[in-house]
């Protein structure tokens, strides 16, 4: 695998996304999506997990993290295994998730088709993690990550959009406590 496409610095920040395989629109529904919060923010309290800027989309995720303690290959590794746990049992108990049969087959079919895997796979196995080299990289990346939901037409202005840190960077209060380059 490519350097680039690893975590080096600890020290240094890092945009990464990750997507549900075959890019399954998963997260049109608010649970889910809560799913990814409060285990981001378990890993901000328990796992020295910095956010910069975060966007869900419907299949996929775009962060700005870092770290000051533990590797965020690990961090994101763990967080990556839990989503995908409480995420099975969540599209599994859901009463009205008319897609459940689709969904469960799609992943246990990616499941299956990787060695890694026994029986599920709910993300694509990387992240590509790129690391943020100077402020106007940061700022590029963190813009792409905002109009996310304006280029999906979500929203007209990105900090219009509930589920991305862009409010943060408007005056409001997103939903993730974020850290900020100074």
């Amino acid at each position: 695998m490519s350097r680039k496409y690893k975590f080096g610095d600890n020290d240094k920040l890092y945009f990464i996304s990750f997507a549900v395989v075959y890019w399954i629109d998963l997260f049109i529904r608010n649970e889910y999506k809560e799913i990814m919060l409060e285990s981001w923010r378990f890993c901000q309290r328990e796992k020295d997990l910095e956010i910069y800027g975060w966007c869900i989309m419907t299949s996929h995720v775009h962060m700005i993290v870092g770290s000051k303690g533990r590797g965020l290959d690990k961090i994101v590794g763990e967080m990556k295994s839990y989503t995908s746990r409480s995420l099975r049992k969540a599209i599994t108990q859901h009463p009205g998730e008319s897609r459940r049969e689709w969904m469960m087959w799609m992943m246990k079919r990616a499941g299956m088709m990787n060695g890694n895997n026994n029986d599920w796979q709910l993300w694509q196995q990387h992240n590509k993690p790129l690391e943020i080299l100077n402020n106007e990289m940061f700022y590029q990346k963190l813009e792409y990550i905002h109009m996310n939901a304006v280029e999906a037409g979500f929203v007209e202005k990105a900090e219009d959009y509930l589920y991305s840190s862009a409010r943060d960077f408007y005056g409001g209060k997103g939903l993730i406590e974020l850290c900020y380059i100074v």
